[in-house]
């Protein structure tokens, strides 16, 4: 049998233990309980030995001897800091950039590498300034894209024996040296001024162009003009001469009949009552009656009203006395003439306006696309100094060919 004192010592010690044995069952669940996210794994080893992969929800492991390593497994974002290389054209850069990565296999990212993101960040380092390292400056540039491929290329085969794959790879910035960079601000103003320069020598070679096709039509306009007056002046002295010798040739038979009524009135005076009467006198009698009714004045009007003069109505042997043909002709000539350096001005005028005139008139990016493709990468040219001369020359001939000869009468 117990003793009492020894019964009533144990009863009192009971209510702790009891409180000690409710602690370790609620540490016990609680060791034995683990939740899993829903965007996450976990690694479960006991006594140190990998066992599996807990899955997103409530799991039961082994209390006390049990250890959790969790995995995200979302696309994570790793930066890689600023790296410095070399080109291949030795030109020092500096470059950084984004590595976008996500756990495929949690179970070879916890055994095969130790700190996987770690590890992905040094590997883009190095991936990185090789990249760099085996292009020319102005492909680092130029090219963002191929350096991104490239790296996420070079990154693939080592994480994926880590269960991690690369989503993408992002350079943020490459940016050469202070001295590269003072000397390429140099070379885009030496550019601009270069384009400036040609847009102004295009714009006053236009100009040029233009202000001298406007005094060659009006060159020409005054030509027309000073022939046609000369044609027309010559044409008024040929037929003033001719009026006037048909004139002198009236004055001359008017005469010759006032001196045959003379003779007439002579004969009529006489004691003799009979005499013969010749038929051209018989003719000059008819004529002296028209010259005292005044109708060989009238027969120099026409049916229109318009005298001999105005209506310019010669016949055939005075007309080739006086070459009113051949004037005629000439004048059709001019006119025609005329018609056609009209058109022809408002067709170069049209163009000129277009931009589409034959002058090899170019438009100026075309000019500078053209040098730019004369240029090699190290921006010396290719065609040496005087690579466009032959485009001003072949103008300056086009210009000379289409200048119209002038004809002079």
């Amino acid at each position: 049998m117990i003793p009492v004192p020894v019964l009533q010592s144990l009863g009192g010690a009971l209510p702790i233990v009891a409180v000690i044995l409710l602690l370790l069952a609620v540490v016990m669940v609680y060791q034995m309980v683990e939740i899993v996210n829903a965007y996450e794994k976990r690694a479960l080893t006991v006594f140190g030995e990998y066992r599996k992969l807990l899955e997103p929800g409530i799991n039961f492991v082994p209390p006390f001897v049990s250890k959790t390593y969790a995995f995200d497994m979302r696309t994570q974002t790793l930066d890689v800091p600023r790296q410095e290389a070399i080109t291949r054209d030795n030109s020092p850069v500096t470059a950084d950039a984004v590595v976008y990565i996500k756990v495929m296999d949690a179970k070879k990212a916890f055994l095969e590498v130790d700190n996987y993101k770690k590890a992905v960040s040094n590997l883009a380092q190095t991936t990185l300034r090789a990249v760099l390292g085996d292009m020319e400056l102005d492909d680092t540039l130029n090219k963002r894209q191929e350096i991104n491929a490239k790296i996420r290329k070079e990154l693939d085969e080592p994480t994926d024996e880590w269960g991690i794959r690369v989503e993408s790879v992002e350079v943020r910035e490459v940016n050469p040296s202070k001295d590269v960079q003072q000397a390429m601000e140099q070379q885009t103003s030496a550019e601009r001024k270069r384009r400036a320069m040609i847009l102004e020598a295009q714009g006053e070679r236009r100009s040029a162009i233009e202000q001298a096709q406007g005094e060659k039509q009006s060159d020409i306009v005054r030509a027309q003009g000073k022939k046609q007056s000369q044609i027309l002046e010559a044409q008024g002295d040929a037929i003033s001469t001719v009026l006037r010798a048909k004139s002198a040739e009236s004055m001359g038979e008017r005469a010759i009949i006032d001196k045959g009524m003379e003779t007439l009135e002579n004969i009529g005076q006489g004691e003799s009552t009979t005499f013969v009467m010749p038929q051209e006198l018989t003719s000059l009698v008819g004529r002296y009656g028209k010259h005292l009714s005044g109708s060989d004045v009238n027969d120099m009007a026409n049916v229109d009203g318009e005298s001999e003069l105005d209506s310019l109505d010669f016949d055939a042997e005075t007309r080739e006395l006086i070459g009113l043909d051949d004037i005629e002709e000439i004048l059709g000539q001019i006119d025609q003439e005329a018609e056609v350096d009209v058109e022809e001005m408002e067709q170069e005028a049209q163009a000129i306006k277009e931009g589409k005139d034959a002058t090899n008139i170019r438009d100026p990016d075309e000019v500078i696309e053209e040098m730019d493709s004369e240029m090699d990468p190290s921006g010396s040219p290719v065609g040496g100094p005087g690579g466009n001369g032959s485009g001003d020359a072949s103008a300056s001939s086009a210009d000379t060919e289409r200048e119209p000869e002038t004809e002079t009468e």
